[in-house]
């Protein structure tokens, strides 16, 4: 099983059909990957603790709809999308970090997913029938650390779980343009970076990327948008191949790049 970074991008990418990431995410079954993951893990940038935290769920998870009240955003809020939770790979999860030297794993029985985790699912996988748990960010901490998480839930992809990370490509929200102006250069830049050290297997210059990448401070403002790429890059191997499966911009700043991880044989 192969891992990936989506850029999940504006809630809206869940009704909206003028994103153009949208038809990555509804052709994902057809495209993208066609074996059906037994379960899924969703290392989120919107869930963010000081230690790694699992949410250990029974039943349906809850849907957390972790975005403001705009009134375009109304359809939203009565969505829901009741995935079942996996408790049993959540403690695996644990499991993996605790034996590869992380301590204090925190268990979250009552969190559910939230927007960087169900908006993608429910256009990837809309009978939300398969089991999901969701992994946290640590902002405080460095780029290595999330790139070594991965790595201890590498044996995931062997028994058949999809190890997503969600968040974006650039996130600076407080600088963005017009809707069909031109890329602002500093998005643009770091974008090309990361492309370019991503398929070409530079991921020692991506897990040191604020000093190594251009304009680092102003794409990523704060890191936990950026930090679920390292996760899924370390749980695909140091070996792995990067295939960048799409690119899209919105408001000149905010770009879509999503990233598919192939597992060396």
């Amino acid at each position: 099983m192969d891992t990936f970074f989506i850029s999940h991008g504006d809630p809206m990418v869940g009704i909206d059909e003028s994103f153009a990431v949208r038809e990555l995410l509804k052709s994902w079954r057809k495209q993208t990957l066609r074996q059906a993951p037994k379960s899924i893990v969703v290392v989120s940038g919107h869930w963010e603790t000081s230690d790694p935290s699992v949410n250990v769920v029974s039943g349906p998870n809850p849907t957390i709809h972790d975005f403001d009240r705009r009134p375009e955003r109304h359809r939203l809020f009565q969505i829901q999308y009741p995935a079942p939770g996996a408790p049993k790979l959540a403690k695996r999860v644990r499991e993996l970090l605790i034996k590869s030297g992380f301590s204090n794993i925190n268990e979250d029985e009552t969190r559910g997913l939230d927007h960087g985790a169900w908006i993608p699912l429910m256009l990837m996988y809309p009978e939300a029938n398969i089991p999901v748990c969701q992994l946290s960010v640590q902002p405080q901490l460095d780029a290595t650390h999330h790139f070594n998480m991965g790595r201890a839930l590498s044996p995931l992809r062997e028994e058949g779980v999809l190890i997503i990370g969600s968040g974006a490509a650039t996130h600076n929200l407080d600088i963005v343009g017009p809707v069909d102006g031109r890329i602002l250069h500093w998005a643009s830049e770091f974008d090309a970076w990361l492309k370019e050290c991503l398929l070409n297997g530079r991921y020692e210059d991506i897990n040191n990327y604020e000093e190594k990448a251009p304009h680092a401070k102003i794409a990523h403002p704060w890191p936990e948008h950026l930090y679920p790429l390292h996760v899924a890059l370390g749980a695909a191997g140091e070996e792995a191949k990067a295939e960048l499966i799409h690119h899209s911009w919105q408001d000149a700043s905010l770009s879509y790049a999503s990233y598919r991880f192939i597992m060396k044989k």
